[in-house]
């Protein structure tokens, strides 16, 4: 009997297995399907996962330290945010409630978790680490070992189709996983950093290609469609881009093999949507028309600089925090910044592989991805000359409205990695060890200046005694909230914090999530604001106290009264003398200092408990 194992040139070798001796049982089941495996597995490759867990974790060594405390710095908002998406899809699950919405934050109206990042597909199956360790916990390890995953998957994906050195392999998916886009988005974007389905998909893909086995192919390319779907629909649609820029290019380079190739695919495809369909329609559904869903995002034009893929990031070991931040929105945007010396390496590698279809493919989807992320008008560096940019043709197609277009610029992560893989195992095979020796120290001289540096933490704010200890639950009767000040917005979120530190144990207004703004319904970072949502927000921003006269006491009594508020609540910090000033006109009174609060009762004497009057913020 014979197996047939496939090697990177797609090469066949036929290897026997080993006869059975009179009077031995032949191997059981379970022998015969590990057996291959565990022959393939080599002590290198063990020693790549490890590299790549230990990486992850030295990036985030900092937040390890003390989970309790410990914040990730140029996350902005965003980890608590995240955290609160941990925390909700946990409690639902414990609690049996719908998986795709909520009204614990944003109330009355809610949130459509489907239409925002709640990425389910990680969320629910850690859901136990979550209730028993907390969301911080399993938002460290989602973003350490996604991390590392998403290494270990491109090194597989590049062993197998494209290179036979192990090395090169592990170079290129080191470049492809911690490329310093991805490194940007890792301060707290769960879902750009935990990306390990994309190489499975692109490798099913490949092997619907090959078809050799069709059907169970297309099945699998449709349940891991499926999951990615449920982990991050933003990258599998910037995946899509990537992979059809890549198809269309090989198609030109190398028509012969693409023809077979599309006979397989037209097979194979088919059945992956048969199979994906009835999965995801239910909650794409949900997401699109359900409560809380929303149209396109009006962000802006976020966009990279042409120079901008020529700088360090401000994470790299070459890296400036200050030049970075001239070339990004944010330290979390930063969405390009792969580097002078590793885009002169690439450039190099084509022109001496260019004969080869899939480096071609390669370069011309690099290019379209780079050139897709500079938006609809691209600025020439130095010459004030502004052009038209492709982003223009697909802006105003259904999901691609609610992209940061920037983001393309993550496509040339696994393209580098691919084109440095090549590079390095064209290397190890050559002769000339002086040509190897000058080859591989251009490979290094270009990828350590973006070697990442571990992430930066502060200290968080501590949950108020008057939450932690549950104090608020003599203020709030059932069906009522707690509404804090500032309410929770993209640039105040400590009490999503409080509500995911207590298990979303009260109910709040306003939020930092995307919601439907507007009669149009276009999406918004927070629930479309009420008066006082917006008064409160201007004061916390600016530090000034408005004019309050009865147009303001009014909506803000209106607005509380919508938001069934049982009492409001203002925690020492950022602006809080002008906040308390606000708050004690709005409400005609001074606030009741309690737990390390200060708190304005308005249910008018119906709660169980009183404190006496306590001191302005500032004067405690």
């Amino acid at each position: 009997m014979t197996t047939v194992e496939r090697q990177p040139d797609h090469t066949s070798v036929v290897t026997a297995e080993p006869a059975t001796t009179a009077g031995q049982r032949p191997p059981g089941r379970l022998r015969r399907i590990a057996g291959p495996i565990t022959r393939a597995v080599r002590p290198f490759d063990l020693a790549v996962v490890a590299f790549f867990l230990l990486a992850a974790q030295l990036l985030y060594v900092n937040l390890w330290a003390d989970l309790a405390h410990q914040y990730l710095t140029d996350s902005g908002g965003d980890q608590n945010q995240a955290e609160w998406f941990i925390a909700i899809a946990a409690e639902n699950v414990a609690h049996l409630h719908n998986p795709f919405f909520t009204t614990v934050q944003g109330f009355p109206d809610g949130v459509n978790l489907m239409a925002n990042t709640v990425m389910l597909g990680l969320t629910v199956p850690l859901t136990p680490i979550t209730l028993a360790f907390g969301p911080t916990t399993t938002y460290a390890l989602l973003l350490t070992y996604g991390l590392a995953a998403t290494g270990i998957a491109w090194y597989w994906v590049l062993r197998r189709w494209s290179v036979r050195s192990r090395p090169a392999a592990a170079i290129g998916a080191a470049v492809a996983a911690f490329a310093p886009p991805v490194i940007s988005h890792g301060n707290a974007h769960l879902n750009f950093t935990a990306l390990f389905m994309i190489p499975l998909i692109v490798d099913r893909l490949l092997c619907l290609c090959r078809g050799d086995r069709v059907v169970r192919d297309g099945v699998l390319l449709g349940l891991f469609t499926v999951y990615q779907i449920f982990i991050g629909e933003e990258v599998l649609l910037m995946a899509a881009v990537g992979m059809l820029l890549f198809a269309i290019a090989y198609a030109l380079a190398d028509r012969g093999r693409v023809r077979d190739a599309v006979k397989s695919l037209g097979k194979g495809l088919p059945i992956a949507l048969a199979v994906s369909l009835p999965l995801v329609a239910g909650p794409l559904y949900f997401q699109f028309f359900g409560p809380g869903s929303y149209t396109d995002v009006p962000h802006g034009p976020v966009v990279n600089s042409p120079l901008s893929f020529l700088q360090f990031s401000g994470r790299a070991l070459a890296g400036d925090q200050a030049i970075a931040d001239r070339f990004a929105v944010n330290r979390l945007e930063q969405n390009a910044f792969y580097g002078w010396p590793l885009v002169a390496l690439a450039l190099a590698i084509a022109v001496r592989l260019w004969r080869r279809p899939l480096v071609k493919a390669l370069v011309c989807t690099a290019i379209g991805g780079a050139v897709l992320s500079m938006g609809s008008r691209i600025e020439i560096p130095g010459t004030g000359v502004v052009v038209s940019g492709p982003w223009r043709l697909v802006a105003d197609l259904p999901l691609f409205g609610s992209v940061i277009e920037s983001r393309f610029g993550m496509v040339c992560a696994p393209v580098l990695g691919v084109l440095v893989a090549l590079a390095v195992d064209r290397l190890a095979a050559t002769s000339d060890l002086r040509l190897k020796m000058w080859g591989l120290a251009a490979v290094a001289a270009a990828l350590l200046p973006i070697v990442p540096t571990p992430y930066a933490t502060n200290v968080r704010p501590p949950v108020p005694d008057f939450i932690a200890h549950g104090t608020w639950r003599q203020y709030v009767d059932e069906g009522q909230t707690l509404v804090p000040v500032p309410l929770a917005h993209a640039y105040t979120t400590e009490s999503q914090h409080w509500q995911s530190a207590t298990r979303m144990a009260f109910t709040m207004p306003g939020g930092y999530f995307m919601a439907p703004n507007g009669p149009e319904h276009t999406g918004g970072y927070n629930p479309d604001p009420r008066p006082t949502y917006r008064l409160l927000g201007t004061v916390y921003t600016s530090g000034t106290v408005p004019v309050i006269g009865p147009q303001q006491k009014a909506e803000a009594e209106e607005d509380l009264t919508y938001w069934k508020a049982g009492v409001v609540v203002l925690a020492p910090g950022f602006n809080a003398p002008p906040l308390y000033e606000t708050l004690k006109q709005l409400l005609g009174r001074d606030g009741t200092q309690v737990g390390g609060v200060w708190v304005w009762d308005v249910n008018y004497g119906t709660s169980a408990a009183r404190t006496p009057e306590g001191e302005r913020p500032g004067t405690a």
